[in-house]
């Protein structure tokens, strides 16, 4: 018996076809808390003897169900509001929190939609935790969009979010590529910009709950970087050439500087894997000039 109430590939799909947000990150967390009290009383221990019982297989949707709103557009026709008025804030809110709730479903899919590659249960934990992580960062945002008398779809949101997930939906490494590796620790980068915009509001729960998610996302990068370089190791592949094939293949445009290198390299991400794809040599890397 795994102490499950379903294997963890249905529950993963129960989450994809959730339309509402607040319902959708309440189902993620509470199928994350029964998956860690389920391997905390030890009776999730036999990933290859038990695994139909355990993970099981799912036919998750190409996309994820979502709500009537917000409406999605093409990112250019999407408003852009300056961020040092009350307006721009909400909306840099709202872009967050769509951020989110892709998450939520990114990390719940990369269960559900690879189960026919064998894993460790520690591949489950992280995804699981990070899916239980995004839904409490959507949450969050949520709150602090409401209490600036807004709420998650009152505007238009970004139609090109899930695009990651349909290039790599055959691709166990390629995802691990592009999701946590590039678009997650682009948050890395413009996080603390962000947690200055609303420092400087005063807007002191936002900062609060933007730097949660800050330090939280720390760990989803690293959790890409450590089953990346796992299934590297299990194919006798270099990792650093196969990210940058994977990368060049699956997403689209060159990544853009500046990084934060301190952050990505606690994350398990060293300059010489993202430099390159930016068109330019790690800084340290650099010759002088004659």
């Amino acid at each position: 018996m795994t102490a499950l109430s379903r294997p963890l590939a249905e529950m993963a799909d129960a989450v994809l076809r959730t339309a509402d947000g607040r319902e959708k990150t309440a189902l993620a967390r509470e199928y994350a808390a029964e998956w860690f009290a389920a391997r905390e009383s030890g009776t999730i221990t036999a990933p290859l003897t038990e695994r139909e019982q355990i993970i099981g297989h799912a036919t998750p949707p190409d996309f994820p169900a979502r709500p009537d709103r917000p409406v999605l557009k093409h990112p250019r026709d999407v408003p852009r509001r300056r961020p040092g008025c009350r307006e721009g804030q909400i909306a840099l809110l709202h872009a967050v929190a769509h951020i989110e709730l892709n998450a939520v479903d990114l990390h719940w899919d990369i269960i559900a939609r690879f189960t026919d590659t064998p894993m460790p249960l520690g591949f489950y934990d992280d995804w699981v935790k990070a899916a239980d992580e995004e839904a409490k960062h959507f949450n969050l945002v949520s709150d602090c969009l409401e209490e600036l008398g807004s709420h998650y779809g009152a505007l238009a949101a970004h139609a090109g979010m899930w695009r990651a997930a349909e290039d790599t939906a055959q691709d166990l490494l390629g995802r691990l590529a592009v999701v946590p590796m590039v678009l997650e620790a682009r948050g890395l980068d413009v996080t603390p910009g962000m947690i200055e915009v609303f420092r400087k509001a005063r807007l002191d729960d936002t900062v609060a709950a933007l730097e949660v998610i800050y330090a939280e996302e720390v760990g989803h990068v690293a959790y890409g970087s450590k089953w990346f370089h796992f299934l590297c190791g299990r194919h006798e592949l270099d990792p650093k050439d196969t990210f940058h094939n994977l990368v060049r293949r699956y997403f689209h445009g060159a990544l853009k500087p500046p990084f934060n290198e301190e952050k990505r390299a606690e994350a398990g991400l060293p300059p010489d894997f993202y430099w390159p794809l930016a068109g330019e040599t790690p800084p340290q890397s650099r010759g002088t000039p004659d």
